[in-house]
């Protein structure tokens, strides 16, 4: 599936859940790696506010890009954020929806308004 870049810079970005191991079975508790560099992988939800609209989601790091200086409330900035759409079929269902990546997440800053 494609992967698409996506342009923040003009969006806020604030943490709603500080990062945790991402679980790849959950039955075994087992954490999700990268498939090509072995990392262990870690997840944050964030509230991403662009254009007046905003949408709670949850975003893939590399353990090796969380930052220190995170905390739930404040701006963070996700730099190499992308959106890739899966899907799937378990059980009979067909799944699907955004996964969204990024290289790490750091403390951001709340983004000024333009003057119009």
């Amino acid at each position: 599936m494609r992967v698409i870049r996506i342009d923040a810079s003009n969006a806020t970005i604030l943490l709603t859940e500080a990062p945790s191991p991402k679980v790849r079975d959950r039955q075994t508790g087992e954490i999700a790696k990268d498939a090509v560099s072995g990392e262990a992988l870690m997840t944050v939800g964030v509230v991403y506010i662009d254009e007046g609209e905003s949408s709670l989601v949850q975003v893939t790091i590399p353990e090796s890009g969380v930052t220190d200086g995170l905390a739930v409330g404040a701006p963070v900035s996700l730099p190499g954020l992308v959106a890739r759409p899966w899907q799937s079929v378990f059980n009979g269902r067909e799944r699907h929806g955004i996964a969204y990546r990024a290289t790490a997440v750091m403390p951001g800053a709340f983004q000024m308004a333009q003057a119009g």
